[in-house]
């Protein structure tokens, strides 16, 4: 009887063992991780909560002291983001972020690896008579990308005024970007998600 007994709970926690692992890797795949695995898809993250507009005058950027930067909400919706972004199946990136300390911070707390400055993610908030101009290089940026990531997604943390002028569409402090892309990096199409809760 004891033995029986035994067999039937060894049964239970081996049905349970698999019931989880299948459960794991259902969850684990996602429209947005496929989708970003294919050589025609990206993922733009405006950075996390910064408080305020613009930067303060006379900053740089070698040194966040001076500029906008993300504020306790800022880190912890970065974090929640990147935690969201591997429940969703993105495991493997290439990281890439503007050279402002927000965007920075936000791209190293998604924690997918390690960021890489990217000059055409930088913001022209401060001239907008250059928005054209850095829209063309980073689509150039974007199609050059494409080309070589090969199963890895593509995410680029940038600025809202980044965003909409690749886009069209502003979007919120945290929300992402997922577009469909032609060989020369303009949008065909896009999905916005909205920064985690």
């Amino acid at each position: 009887m004891k033995q029986k007994l035994m067999r039937s709970m060894m049964r239970w926690v081996a049905l349970c063992f698999v019931l989880s692992t299948f459960g794991m890797a259902t969850v684990h795949a996602s429209e947005l991780s496929d989708a970003l695995k294919k050589s025609d898809h990206v993922l733009l993250m405006r950075h996390a909560l910064a408080p305020g507009i613009g930067d303060p005058a006379g900053y740089t950027l070698k040194d966040c002291k001076t500029q906008r930067n993300l504020d306790g909400k800022g880190r912890e919706q970065a974090q929640r983001t990147g935690q969201w972004l591997k429940a969703q199946g993105v495991g493997q990136a290439l990281v890439f972020s503007s050279a402002w300390c927000r965007c920075k911070e936000t791209a190293e707390k998604l924690g997918l690896g390690l960021p890489v400055h990217e000059a055409s993610l930088n913001s022209f908030f401060d001239d907008m008579r250059q928005a054209s101009q850095s829209n063309q290089r980073l689509q150039k940026f974007i199609a050059n990308q494409l080309k070589i990531k090969q199963d890895q997604a593509l995410i680029l943390v940038t600025h809202h005024v980044n965003i909409a002028e690749f886009m069209g569409q502003n979007v919120g402090s945290g929300d992402m970007v997922l577009a469909k892309v032609d060989a020369n990096g303009k949008v065909l199409s896009y999905k916005v998600y909205p920064s985690p809760e």
